[in-house]
């Protein structure tokens, strides 16, 4: 009974929050003001620098113009929507009107020509629909090779349906010379058309349905597929094979003295290691740390997705941001509860430090990337600077809900799971491990433990990285549920075949060569990642790269913990099926 309020409390808190963080989008009377927003502006190729809009000296509303402060990821994504004052009204046409008159003067003209000469792009809102222009255009003169022209009519096209806004279109005409004295006449005309389209379709426009939905992205993700199912099988055929014979050899009872004198002098690899495969490992709270991090993100990973797809978040600026943020904190306990038996089970007696450290690691690794981000933003005087009342508030969610969260899932965990369990008892002494040949060590089981991974995630991995730099909408959560899910069971296949192949080697070191292994997926990703930025974007400038590899590491470091964990949790329950039916001494 108790289970069933805590579900139906938990349901109505994300159809609440789902409420919150969407936009709430209005409907209008004829004549009522409609507000058009201006938000950014900055280098077409450098998505992440961008600027205020008024950085550039266009024409500045006069007296102190009205700011619009969205929810935390908005401001975490960079934006500063600033009310332009245009007077624009439901349903009436405006023909060209003037706004002001810009007198360029030297400086003036030296900020446009740089701002054109970098392909300058700004963002407006209206409704809560984006819109996107060029600030110029570098045009062939006959006088000399080319002239800088500034566009200084913005036409407007607003279709609604009946009293709620469907599109804006945004088109620029009447390019002038940017030249010191000139003196630019900048206008804007408004016309209203009536559509068909209903309102909950209004987004579609700014969704590519011929890029995500490509036949090369569903061969992809059936691809992934059919290496599941054959891994999955392979995997199967040969570990119950194999076990299946180990079995039948060590636990005869019946054999003559011979043969077990055979069996024994020929006994070796995973079964010799039984008294040392469950010794407590090394930096055992680092560990239990990343294990109880990575299966909270793993958790955190398949919610918002789910709630991508029920909710569709990807209409809202900074909605899946801030879902992102929430939900880490609400599902601290996860880690903690995970981390805390994990580390009693294993005998840690310092179960406060590794608390600490499963609610710090991921978090503080961010805040330090991001603090040197920010720095760098601060420095530019870009809109990416993020303000110090969001950092305190996103300070205080961690402090207040998240540590908590964390602290309570430990000390249940520990009393709830936390008992040492193991079906071999560890010896005294531990067992020398033998040399074996370079195929076999920890470390190259490691590093060739995620390239299957990768290689099930790679052309998601494309779109993904191309919807963030490139100015496409991710709307396809659908496939990225597939693909994680796919990425899972890759995971747990690979890392317990390694881990196999460890145990055989008769090293008993499995627990972080399990982690690493899985987590090197990550290694892959920062690799591919390079190769993107080199041949895929034409970003430019220490600012834009420090910010596409600064957030390059930050997804990397999830990624490499997320899968760890995988893989260490798989291994986990292999091997303890495995040993649980030998016989230990």
């Amino acid at each position: 009974m108790r289970m069933s309020s805590v579900v139906r409390s938990l349901c109505f808190f994300i159809i609440i929050f789902l409420f919150l963080v969407s936009s709430t989008l209005g409907k209008y009377e004829a004549d009522d003001p409609i507000t058009l927003w201006v938000n950014k502006v900055g280098p077409y190729n450098n998505p992440q620098e961008t600027y205020n809009y008024y950085s550039l000296p266009f024409c500045h509303p006069p007296g102190n113009a009205a700011h619009k402060w969205g929810g935390l990821g908005e401001v975490l994504g960079g934006n500063e929507l600033i009310d332009s004052q245009i007077d624009i009204k439901f349903k009436r046409d405006v023909e060209s009107t003037t706004i002001c008159e810009l007198q360029l003067d030297a400086a003036k003209v030296e900020q446009f020509k740089d701002a054109v000469d970098n392909s300058y792009w700004f963002e407006f809102f209206m409704d809560d629909l984006p819109l996107w222009g060029f600030v110029g255009e570098v045009l062939p003169d006959r006088n000399r090779d080319t002239k800088h022209v500034l566009w200084t009519h913005k036409n407007l096209v607003i279709e609604y349906n009946k009293n709620q806004i469907i599109h804006v279109n945004l088109t620029q005409e009447n390019p002038k010379p940017i030249e010191e004295g000139r003196v630019l006449r900048m206008t804007y005309s408004v016309k209203w058309i009536s559509t068909n389209i209903t309102f909950a379709h209004r987004f579609d426009v700014y969704l590519d349905y011929p890029f995500f939905e490509h036949q090369i992205h569903w061969f992809s993700v059936f691809n992934s597929f059919m290496m599941v199912i054959f891994l999955t099988g392979l995997v199967s055929m040969i570990l119950m094979r194999t076990l299946r014979n180990d079995y039948a050899k060590y636990t005869r009872e019946d054999d003559d003295l011979e043969t077990m004198e055979r069996d024994v002098n020929e006994e070796s690899g995973w079964k010799l290691v039984h008294g040392d495969v469950f010794r407590p490992p090394i930096n055992l709270s680092l560990l239990s740390a990343v294990v109880g991090t990575g299966a909270q993100l793993a958790t955190l990973v398949l919610l918002v997705i789910i709630l991508a797809i029920i909710g569709m978040l990807y209409i809202g600026r900074g909605a899946i941001v801030t879902t992102f943020i929430v939900c880490y904190a609400l599902t601290s306990f996860i880690a903690g509860y995970i981390s805390g038996s994990m580390y009693s089970r294993n005998g840690g007696k310092s179960w406060i430090k590794s608390m600490i450290l499963t609610a710090s690691l991921f978090p503080l690794m961010c805040f330090l990337i991001g603090f040197v981000l920010n720095t760098i933003a601060i420095f530019y005087g870009s809109l990416a600077a993020i303000p110090v009342g969001t950092i305190v508030v996103v300070l205080v969610i961690w402090a207040f809900i998240s540590l908590p969260l964390s602290l309570l899932g430990t000390v249940v965990g520990r009393n709830w799971s936390g008992t040492p369990d193991n079906p071999c008892r560890v010896k005294t002494i531990p067992r020398p491990i033998p040399e074996k040949k370079w195929y076999l060590t920890p470390t190259v089981i490691s590093l060739m433990g995620g390239l299957l991974p990768f290689g099930s995630i790679f052309i998601e991995m494309y779109f993904v990285f191309t919807s963030f730099w490139n100015y496409k909408v991710y709307y396809v959560y659908g496939f990225m549920l597939l693909v994680v899910v796919i990425l899972i069971i890759v995971t747990v296949c690979v890392t317990i075949v390694g881990t196999y192949f460890l145990l055989n080697a008769e090293n008993y070191h499995w627990q972080w060569t399990s982690f690493l292994s899985a987590a090197s997926t990550a290694l892959y990703v920062f690799f591919y990642s390079i190769y993107y930025y080199h041949v895929k974007t034409k970003m430019s400038g220490f600012f834009q790269t420090s910010f596409y590899f600064g957030y390059t590491l930050m997804l990397c470091f999830g990624l490499g913990i997320l899968c760890g964990a995988i893989g260490y949790l798989g291994s986990n329950l292999f091997v303890r099926r495995i040993y649980r039916n030998i016989k230990c001494d």
